[in-house]
């Protein structure tokens, strides 16, 4: 009988350890080391990356260059996020929270591009009735889909080789197992291993894969880190259980831009694109509202409108700072920058920011917004309708430029607004037409010119 072998594994990062250890050395996480066992006598990996490719040293330029091809998945909004389209070889790692729709979206992809091409959709969480009965339910034609339920990878990648499908979807990797290891599923050694099995058949067969990841109570992908590292593609859906609104985010990918966002709309038929985003982020009140202000923000390549909304109150105890869709932590910085330079004080204020329509805006091109909105809730005047604004605040008071200035510039003129207020290095040096554009350098200019 082999002998069993224990080590000590992070979840966080995937370092290994001879021993427990209450905090993880490599990436400081406490509470992350877990025990796993291995057969000793297993044979040695596949030596090479994650691609199973060994190569010699050679010149980079020397070095022979692909075509990169994409195949579009039927849904613009997700070709989007992934730089244009489905990749020939590529993995994706897609997470997010329980029901808000990650198989939903999968399978209405899979269906359109079963249509002309060879597609397989394997579950480990669902039996087929219920994936065919999601199928039946959102009215999609699965006549070409070939669907399997399994869990060992070993014989996962026995069909795909035998079915050699362009694209595959594994619902999902914290289900399977590899009969290598002696852990049960979902462990970290069993995600990490049954990972880079099928990223490996995926690089040297030249599938793309999909698959679904389970998402902490913190958010983040449960497992190692390391999966995030070995695949191409990481997509995170996000929205609210009480909102028809979907909205996937890129956060790595090897053929496109990272932070791009595609926004849908969950309907009795599925997942639906919505093209025009900047219109369900934007309320059209019957007059002006004091603490209400729009943001040209940038999510990857598109600008996009968002409002934010601001609400000062008297503080009965200890003056509370939250703030929704953005950093706590720079609301609170914000708000001594506004009382250092503005001459406007908070204290003994309850201070509540929200980002309207759950988008969380991770750019510090909100913070002139975020600004306004306070000072005007706080005095408790409208500020105009029509006005929009963008622009980072330093902590000397100066309003620093944000990339693509005239983009945003033209994205808020297209909407119709009349008005914006931007730092002077984003004014555009031709007039935008329909628009005044007031620039500014110090905080309380932006304060004076509102």
């Amino acid at each position: 009988m082999s002998k069993i072998k224990t080590s000590y594994t992070c979840n966080a990062c995937g370092s290994s350890f001879f021993k427990w250890a209450g905090q993880c050395s490599e990436c400081h996480a406490w509470n992350s080391i877990h025990e796993v066992k291995a057969d000793s006598s297993l044979a040695p990996r596949q030596r090479g990356n994650y691609s199973g490719q060994v190569s010699q040293v050679t010149i980079l330029d020397q070095v022979s260059i692909n075509t990169v091809d994409r195949t579009l998945t039927g849904l613009s909004e997700l070709d989007r996020v992934l730089g244009g389209g489905l990749v020939a070889g590529s993995v994706v790692l897609i997470g997010g929270d329980p029901g808000i729709g990650k198989s939903t979206i999968l399978l209405q992809t899979l269906t359109h591009l079963a249509q002309n091409h060879n597609a397989l959709y394997i579950t480990g969480e669902e039996s087929l009735s219920q994936v065919a009965m999601r199928g039946k339910r959102l009215e999609l034609p699965c006549d070409k889909v070939k669907i399997m339920a399994e869990t060992c990878v070993e014989n996962i990648l026995a069909t795909l080789r035998a079915e050699k499908p362009m694209v595959a979807v594994i619902d999902s990797i914290q289900t399977l197992y590899t009969e290598a290891l002696q852990s049960a599923p979902g462990g970290v050694s069993q995600v990490r291993e049954s990972a880079a099995l099928l990223t490996r058949y995926a690089k040297q067969s030249g599938t793309a894969l999909f698959l679904v990841g389970h998402v902490t109570k913190e958010g983040s992908l449960a497992g190692p880190r390391v999966l995030e590292h070995m695949v191409d593609c990481v997509l995170y859906f996000e929205g609210e259980s009480d909102s028809r609104f979907r909205m996937i985010r890129a956060v790595k990918n090897r053929f496109g831009a990272v932070n791009e966002l595609g926004v849908f709309a969950m309907t009795d038929k599925g997942l639906r694109e919505v093209a025009n985003p900047s219109a369900i982020f934007l309320s059209r009140y019957e007059e002006p509202i004091a603490g209400s202000i729009v943001m040209i923000s940038r999510e990857g390549t598109r600008p996009l409108l968002v409002e934010v909304q601001a609400l000062v109150d008297d503080s009965f105890a200890n003056p509370r700072r939250v703030a929704i869709g953005l950093d706590q932590n720079r609301l609170a910085m914000l708000l001594a920058i506004l009382h250092r330079h503005g001459g406007v004080h908070t204290m003994g204020q309850d201070v509540f920011v929200n980002v309207v329509g759950g988008v969380k805006v991770l750019e510090t091109g909100s913070d002139l917004a975020v600004l306004l909105a306070v000072t005007s809730s706080l005095r408790g005047q409208a500020l105009p309708a029509d006005l929009a604004v963008f622009g980072e605040v330093g902590l000397s008071g100066e309003i620093r430029p944000v990339p693509n200035g005239q983009e945003r510039l033209r994205e808020a003129a297209k909407h119709g607004f009349k008005r914006a207020i931007v730092p002077k290095g984003n004014v555009p040096r031709q007039e935008i037409e329909g628009m005044e554009v007031v620039g500014v350098g110090r905080l309380h200019e932006a304060l004076a010119a509102v």
